[in-house]
Formats: C-alpha cells, sequence, structure tokens
C-alpha cells in the first residue's frame, strides 16, 4: 500500500483520503504544515505556490495561491480547528473561486513500524459541493501532490540517516 492513494465516498458528503508513507509521522506531519516543503509539494511546476501562510494554531489561518504561466491565480484558505501534532490536524477548506462553499478536513496520521497511514476525512455541507470537489480533477492533482510528499520524505529521511 506504500505510495499508493485510495479515495473512497463513504457517504452522500464525505470524500477520504488514504496512502501511507514509508516515514514517522512527525515528518510526515511536519512536510504536511511547514511553508518549505508545502510550497514543493501543493502544486506543480506550471502553476507554483506564490502565497504559502501558515499560522499553525488553533484558530489559525493557512492561506495558499497559486499563479500558472497565463498569470491566473487560485487561491485556498483555511482556519485551524484542532491541532495534535503530530497525529491529527482538523481545518476548514475553502477555494477562493467558489465563496461561500467551505469543507472540514480531518487529517489523521498513525504511525506503524516506521511508517505512517494517512487518512484524510473531507466533509462538505452537501452532496452537490462534494460532488464538485471530486469532479474537480482534485484525484489527480492530489495524486501528483502525494507523489512530490514522497520525494520529499525520501530525501528527509536520508539526510537523517
Amino acid at each position: 500500500m506504500i505510495n499508493s492513494t485510495s479515495v473512497t465516498l463513504p457517504s452522500d458528503t464525505e470524500i477520504v483520503i488514504t496512502r501511507m508513507f514509508d516515514a514517522p509521522r512527525e515528518l510526515v506531519f511536519t512536510v504536511w504544515t511547514t511553508p518549505e516543503y508545502v510550497r514543493r509539494w501543493w502544486t506543480s511546476t506550471d502553476a507554483p505556490l506564490i502565497v504559502c501562510e501558515i499560522d499553525l494554531r488553533v484558530g489559525g489561518r493557512w492561506r495558499y495561491v497559486s499563479r500558472d504561466a497565463a498569470g491566473t491565480e487560485l487561491g485556498w484558505f483555511g482556519i485551524y480547528r484542532q491541532i495534535e501534532a503530530p497525529r491529527r490536524l482538523v481545518t476548514t477548506e475553502g477555494f477562493e473561486g467558489n465563496p461561500g462553499v467551505e469543507a472540514i478536513t480531518d487529517l489523521a496520521l498513525i504511525e506503524r513500524d516506521g511508517r505512517t497511514t494517512m487518512t484524510v476525512t473531507v466533509r462538505h455541507a452537501s452532496r452537490e459541493h462534494r460532488d464538485n470537489h471530486v469532479s474537480s480533477g482534485m484525484e489527480a492533482g492530489l495524486n501528483r501532490s502525494l507523489r512530490r510528499i514522497d520525494g520529499i520524505l525520501d530525501q528527509l529521511m536520508k539526510e537523517h540517516r
């Protein structure tokens, strides 16, 4: 299951993403929450992040903005609701191109024998919002980002040996 991503729709309003990383959860959490690393995995090389703001505290805000070669900017934002480093992170998540529509994202990291299973549960207010999220191309972009996280984790693991 390492390097394999599962995306399921367990209810009318939820998306569940599961992936195993060959790294301890402290490292996965760090890569997920540190601007230096988020800039490397959140978007693609043809639409890099130009804004990566992370105020990692309950009530703190995060905001990422990417810009493509044509100058189109896409922004995502949220508020940290719960932080149990390095086990859990609950945030709101919105897309600036779709005002008024936000989801709750619950990241859980479980470590066993130096490997970490990541489960992200995204809860939308309605089936329509969930379906719009899924049909946005989310899964392809997600897989690219998770492969970049694999590369960052591999590099960090080598540096720490």
